[in-house]
C-alpha cells in the first residue's frame, strides 16, 4: 500500500510565495506522481504532475507560475508554487499512480489511483 504524506501548507499573501513536499512510503521512481487541489464548494482538480521520466505537465491556471519537482533518492516530490493569488486558496493533496496522472483530466478521483494523501491546506489573502 501506497502512503502519502504532504507539508508545507499554510498562510501567504497575494504574490507570495509556498513550497509543498510529499514524501512517499514506497520507491517513488515506480509511479507518475502529482498535486490535485480542491477549494471549498468545488470540484477536484489537476495542478501539476511529473512522470517517471521526469516530464512535468500542469493546468494552464498554474503555467509559469508553479514548479513540479522530484526527488526519487528522497522518495520526494515538491511543488514550488510563485505568484500565489486568491484562487489558489485550496487543499492540496499528493497523488501517485503506476498509471499516467493528468492535471487537465476533470475524471480523477481519489480512489482510481495507487496513492493519496490527506492533503495540506493553502491559504492565501488579499
Amino acid at each position: 500500500q501506497v502512503h502519502l504524506a504532504e507539508s508545507g501548507g499554510g498562510s501567504v499573501e497575494a504574490g507570495g510565495s509556498l513550497r509543498l513536499s510529499c514524501t512517499i512510503s514506497v520507491e517513488m521512481s515506480s509511479f507518475c506522481m502529482g498535486w490535485f487541489r480542491q477549494a471549498p464548494g468545488t470540484e477536484l482538480q489537476g495542478v501539476a504532475a511529473i512522470g517517471r521520466d521526469g516530464r512535468p505537465s500542469y493546468r494552464n491556471s498554474v503555467k509559469g507560475r508553479f514548479a513540479i519537482s522530484k526527488d526519487n533518492a528522497k522518495n520526494t516530490l515538491y511543488l514550488q508554487m510563485n505568484s500565489l493569488n486568491t484562487e489558489d486558496t485550496a487543499m492540496y493533496y499528493c497523488a501517485a499512480d503506476s498509471g499516467i496522472l493528468d492535471p487537465q483530466d476533470p475524471l480523477v478521483r481519489p480512489d482510481n489511483l495507487d496513492g493519496w494523501g490527506q492533503g495540506t491546506l493553502v491559504t492565501v489573502s488579499s
